[in-house]
């Protein structure tokens, strides 16, 4: 099979779809592969590494898009709308509910679209090519959210550890999953107070036996209205971690009470990509990650782990080479032969076929 990949063109999205060594392995199995110049540089991956793993390097962007499977990172943009044809398998993170816009352009093309965050291990309520991410996600939530909680970028001027007669800073955490359970960590690492809240009462048991219980620095409460507002507002730095697979998240903090929150307290929402769990926050970029509104710092970046590209293309890379490879090998077959890969299936044959986004978009179900 000929596989693309594509330079990436969203705002400072240096990661790519494979790495050298997952070309290696492709050819290894007879494909061809065919990179975009440059299409690694950020990552740390030159053209001549692609050349030595068996990869062509090809001049255009649409030569990278005219193969029959194309692997990326993140969602095609308006203007690779027009690289997007019948027949074609796009395997890269999607987040359609959240992009009303591209899914119905997918619907128009007749592409198979098969997304990462949507991937999921039957019966395990495992999402395999989304968890990396999510690793990721959640431990620079908590790095950037201490870099600007800093009074020259905006914020409090809080040092998350605090000192020897300081109290240390207070992060809340909405999500008890991957997300949550990393930015916990690196929190706890820093020497803050730690709140996590969620639904699961069985997740929160599992973070107890994590975290532990007695003297820890990490209180673990149920998500309900009053836990999340008494916890809002006392929070330097507030993390949005909820994940709905394939479904808008849920709005749990208000305008109203972003407003009670103190001046200068930032808030990072990795949720962004699938609308965001905080109603005063939208997506933002790397070039300007954050605005302040309410007298509150706003963090939406939605490819937090394009900042860290080396390490974020081979952690990606580890879990979704065995698929591409099974994509490659088989073509559409795959689908019925592997169940996890069958369930990332967004849009088929001009039909929007995941039942979350169906949901989402039911004027779009034909």
């Amino acid at each position: 099979m000929e596989i693309g990949v594509p330079k990436e063109n969203k705002d400072q999205e240096f990661r790519v779809g494979l790495s050298p060594s997952s070309v290696r392995v492709l050819r290894e199995n007879g494909h061809s592969i065919f990179v975009e110049t440059q299409a690694g540089n950020g990552a740390g991956f030159s053209d001549d590494d692609y050349k030595t793993a068996g990869a062509e390097i090809v001049s255009t962007s649409e030569k990278a898009w005219n193969r029959e499977l194309v692997v990326k990172v993140k969602e095609p943009l308006t203007s690779e709308y027009k690289f997007l044809q019948k027949g074609q398998v796009l395997f890269t993170y999607l987040h359609l509910a959240a992009d009303r816009k591209l899914t119905e352009h997918l619907i128009d093309c007749g592409t198979t679209a098969i997304a990462y965050e949507t991937v999921e291990q039957p019966g395990a309520n495992r999402l395999p090519l989304l968890t990396p991410m999510s690793v990721i996600a959640g431990r620079l939530a908590v790095q950037f959210g201490a870099r600007f909680l800093e009074r020259q970028q905006g914020g409090r001027g809080v040092l998350l550890g605090g000192v020897p007669g300081v109290k240390p800073g207070k992060v809340v955490i909405l999500g008890g999953g991957v997300v949550g359970t990393e930015a916990a960590k690196i929190a706890v690492g820093m020497g803050a107070i730690v709140q996590i809240l969620d639904v699961s009462v069985e997740r929160l048991s599992y973070l107890e036996t994590l975290f532990g219980s007695r003297g820890s620095r990490v209180e673990l409460l149920y998500s309900n209205s009053a836990h999340i507002e008494a916890a809002v507002l006392e929070a330097d730095l507030l993390i949005g971690a909820v994940l709905v697979l394939g479904r808008r998240a849920p709005i749990l903090v208000s305008r109203e009470l972003v407003k009670q929150m103190r001046p200068g307290s930032v808030i990072v929402d990795v949720a962004v990509d699938q609308g965001g769990c905080i109603e005063t926050l939208h997506p933002t970029s790397h070039t300007n990650p954050v605005y302040i509104e309410e007298g509150v710092v706003h963090y939406g970046v939605p490819n937090m782990p394009g900042a860290v590209p080396w390490t974020a293309t081979q952690a990606l890379n580890n879990s979704t080479l065995p698929y591409v490879v099974q994509l490659a090998n088989l073509g559409i077959l795959a689908l019925e032969v592997n169940p996890a890969l069958a369930k990332g299936v967004n849009v088929q044959n001009h039909r929007l076929v995941h039942p979350a986004v169906q949901e989402v978009f039911p004027d779009l179900v034909n």
